[in-house]
């Protein structure tokens, strides 16, 4: 066994380092989801899939129910 994780040393703290770095990527996905926040950053503007994402893009009013 102490052989094995001699040889392996690089693989096993490069797939730790993996599985810590989507643990916390998951971490503030989840934490931004329960804060209201959305993925997109910089508005529906230039977003190519601006239209499809909520139904307020395809109706063309805001959520209060004005036109845009």
């Amino acid at each position: 066994m102490t052989e094995w994780f001699a040889a392996n040393w690089g693989t096993i703290l490069t797939a730790g380092i993996i599985v810590l770095v989507v643990i916390l990527v998951i971490r503030v996905l989840i934490k931004d989801k329960k804060a209201g926040r959305s993925g997109c950053a910089a508005g529906c503007a230039g977003c190519a899939m601006k239209g499809a994402c909520c139904r307020q893009h395809e109706t063309g009013k805001s959520s209060s129910g004005k036109r845009k």
